[in-house]
């Protein structure tokens, strides 16, 4: 006798063993998230055997875990195919939602002397600094480099840090580093060695000691795209397809709004105030910056929620087009729909990245008479020296800031 998931699709059965009572639930929760109907059916299939094998092999629904999927498609007479593997990560991560198993526990390890250090430095810049998640997946390598760099033998005392022990370890590095990955590193640097006086496992400021990376301050003008090529892109996007709609207001909002990638994929519903006419924005470090909410841009949001925009419990804006259905998980996913709008319209831009509308309103802005406190507002540039880089680009403006020479020629 058949027995029906939904309207689409039965199994031949009743499903059997411990996970049989969550069959449906779950063949729902992969449907809340965007799973088409074939890959719906491939899970639940899977999902029934697993669990038929389960109770074959005694196993209850609480003794269930992170183990058992690779036994299972291993035992069974069938090859496995692509996707089995996520496919039972994804019934074992519902389980969990539902409470049914137990959060998977970390295999039980013990972290070398000098990744107990990481560990406390990196729970330090989250909790105590706040800082991003990217800048700490910066920051971290570099630690682990300097302490093994002075640690080698294994034990780590913290106090027996000396400033020699730093110049030595970039002296080595540096020179197989490009100026950009050269400068994250000494930054690094210098602030586990704060953190390390913060902890007072040392008096001297050895920070002090990093040695600086030679380079021109303000050296490079900022690559911006154009705005007649801005205008050309926007056209080209395809709004009557769902993700075109999307990409066109995501595009739009750097543009118009010169917002960083992370504000964008990060953007929440209750972030646009339609009544005010403004977007509020958190930047770096928590920082918030409330914007009004261009006309077009508005529209252009307003049209992806209404036509566009899968039906989804998140909170998240702009949300992917493939399964699972959520927000970006980061800015990756962004520069990927760059990138692809560019090659389409045949673009040929100064980057392939986000960045590049940021520094293009900012030139534009600057052009049209803006000063530079003006625009680091717009930007949520926290310092007038983050935004002085853009007065380059304009070398008549720039010529109006230069003052006299003292004196007047005799």
């Amino acid at each position: 006798m058949k027995y029906f998931i939904n309207d689409d699709f039965a199994l031949s059965r009743s499903p059997e063993g411990p996970v049989a009572s969550y069959i449906v639930p779950f063949a729902e929760w992969l449907g809340d998230r965007g799973y088409g109907l074939v890959s719906m059916r491939n899970q639940v299939l899977l999902a029934a055997g697993f669990s038929k094998w389960l109770g074959q092999k005694g196993i209850e629904l609480s003794d269930i875990s992170g183990d058992h999927p690779g036994r299972y498609l291993l035992d069974r007479a069938q090859r496995p195919k692509l996707g089995d593997t996520a496919a039972l990560r994804h019934l074992l991560a519902f389980l969990r939602s539902q409470n049914a198993i137990a959060e998977e526990i970390e295999a039980d390890h013990n972290p070398s002397p000098v990744e107990q250090h990481v560990q406390a430095y990196e729970r330090y810049l989250h909790h105590a600094r706040a800082l991003s998640r990217q800048t700490i997946i910066n920051y971290r390598p570099v630690v682990r480099d300097f302490l093994n760099f002075r640690f080698s033998d294994g034990e780590v005392s913290l106090a027996q840090l000396r400033a020699v022990d730093v110049t030595d370890f970039v002296r080595k590095r540096v020179s197989r580093l490009n100026m950009r990955r050269a400068k994250i590193m000494t930054t690094a640097l210098r602030s586990f060695l704060s953190y390390v006086r913060y902890r007072g496992d040392i008096t001297s400021d050895l920070a002090a000691a990093v040695p600086i990376v030679a380079n021109w301050s303000l050296s490079s003008i900022p690559r911006a795209i154009g705005r007649d090529e801005v205008t050309h892109l926007l056209a080209s996007i395809d709004r009557q397809t769902p993700i075109g709609c999307r990409d066109y207001a995501m595009i739009l909002a750097l543009a118009r709004l010169g917002l960083r990638s992370s504000e964008v994929v990060t953007l929440e519903l209750d972030d646009i105030d339609w009544v005010a006419g403004e977007i509020h924005v958190v930047g770096k470090n928590g920082q918030r910056n409330d914007l009004p909410l261009p006309a077009d841009v508005g529209e252009a949001i307003a049209d992806y929620l209404q036509k566009s925009r899968p039906r989804n419990a998140s909170r998240r804006v702009f949300l992917r087009d493939k399964a699972p259905i959520r927000g970006f998980t980061g800015q990756c996913g962004l520069g990927s729909v760059i990138r692809r709008s560019l090659k389409r319209a045949g673009i040929d831009a100064p980057t392939k990245g986000t960045h590049q509308f940021r520094h293009g309103l900012a030139s534009e802005m600057l052009r049209g008479g803006a000063s530079l406190g003006e625009i680091g507002e717009v930007l949520g540039h926290r310092h007038v020296q983050t935004t002085a880089i853009y007065a380059k680009v304009n070398l008549s403006a720039l010529r109006t800031l230069a003052l006299p020479w003292p004196g007047e020629a005799q």
